[in-house]
């Protein structure tokens, strides 16, 4: 099984609601998704979607990436020989993580359907099914409240909140949606860096002395702020997860050899890809540390391959994969099914995807 050229186009899907961060504001979700054609006749599937205040990648970059760089040192690889891609993957340009993660996505994907094993059972086995949280966007407390009690009603026992933007207000936010939904939600919070170390540690102390009994906090303080990372985790007691800044493999090795938080957030596009993740979370597991697996605004060719190594590995204890529920409609055939807050793996070699509704390929942009 040998490539002969990689299609590139985008899907564009609206959100059911704004979804608001303290890093943007989002209506639709903007998706690269790239086929990597064969001379056996299968199409591998990857996505990238663009996350310019996270990753650093527009959709002109990824493209450009994937059609002038990444691309033709592949065509004519043989998919049997997945460490030299990777290898080759890697070597090709420096950054472009969400470029690198598409191909490396699609690879995959054709790797599974090559030995025709679904891709959850090649990364381990461990488990067919997951729970996933559901996010509330940050927004008024009562707006917010009243997310919360939505997501209830539809069978969510775990919610991420996206806190960041005000510290007295995010107090106030937490505090109205515990007293909301009781005892019987797990609540954890999402900063995206919008607090500075000290402020982090006096606002969980806060969180803390009021009983909400918070999960864990993800990354408090600014990505490239390792120490007050480290600083915040030494320095309260609730949890704290590291998600900006657990960047790649090498950014992971410093924050487990600094112990500079208590769990890592795994994204295929801060990775560049599966090969990186597996590398994170074999890291996280020999250092004892648990991980969640977590994804960007996209379609579900994404959250099938995140979800393919969350079901895969054992150190993977949580899932933030509910970008696909997020959206207005799903465009991809196959894949991992949801119900409620539990996700299924499809038991189809590779991700279990089969067609891409809505693709639009992007003239001129192809890889022979």
């Amino acid at each position: 099984m040998k490539i002969t050229e990689i299609k590139i186009g985008k899907v564009s899907i609206p959100l059911k609601k704004t979804f608001k961060t303290a890093l943007r504001q989002v209506d639709s979700a903007e998706d690269i998704i790239i086929k990597i054609m064969t001379d056996t006749d299968d199409i591998g599937f990857g996505n990238a979607p663009p996350t310019a205040v996270i990753t650093g990648d527009s959709q002109d970059s990824v493209v450009a990436a994937i059609r002038d760089t990444i691309g033709p040192k592949l065509i004519g690889m043989d998919i049997e020989n997945i460490e030299k891609i990777m290898t080759d993957l890697d070597a090709s340009m420096l950054h472009n993580n969400s470029a690198k993660a598409a191909i490396d996505i699609a690879i995959y994907d054709l790797f599974g359907k090559l030995h025709k094993i679904p891709l959850y059972k090649l990364f381990g086995g461990y488990s067919s099914s997951m729970t996933t949280d559901l996010t509330i966007s940050v927004n008024t407390p009562e707006e917010m409240v009243t997310d919360s009690l939505e997501a209830l009603a539809e069978g969510y026992t775990e919610l991420k909140l996206k806190v960041g933007t005000n510290a007295a207000l995010d107090i106030k936010r937490v505090k109205a949606i515990r007293e909301a939904v009781g005892n019987v939600v797990k609540i954890r919070l999402d900063a995206n860096q919008g607090w500075n170390p000290k402020e982090a540690v006096r606002t969980i102390h806060k969180f803390e002395d009021l009983g909400l009994d918070i999960e864990f906090i993800e990354q408090p303080v600014k990505a490239h702020d390792f120490e007050g990372l480290k600083y915040v985790t030494d320095h309260v007691e609730t949890n704290i997860m590291a998600d900006e800044a657990a960047f790649g493999p090498y950014e992971v090795f410093r924050l487990l050899s600094m112990r500079a938080c208590d769990l890592i957030n795994i994204k295929l596009m801060k990775a560049g890809g599966l090969h990186n993740a597996i590398k994170i979370a074999d890291m996280a597991e020999t250092m004892g540390v648990q991980c969640m697996m977590g994804c960007m605004l996209e379609s579900k060719v994404g959250i099938s391959a995140a979800a393919s190594i969350a079901a895969g590995k054992k150190i993977i204890t949580k899932a933030d994969l509910d970008a696909a529920v997020l959206l207005a409609s799903d465009p991809v055939v196959g894949g991992v099914t949801f119900c409620e807050n539990q996700i299924f793996m499809s038991n189809t070699p590779g991700l279990g995807i089969t067609a891409i509704e809505d693709w639009q390929e992007i003239d001129n942009k192809n890889v022979r």
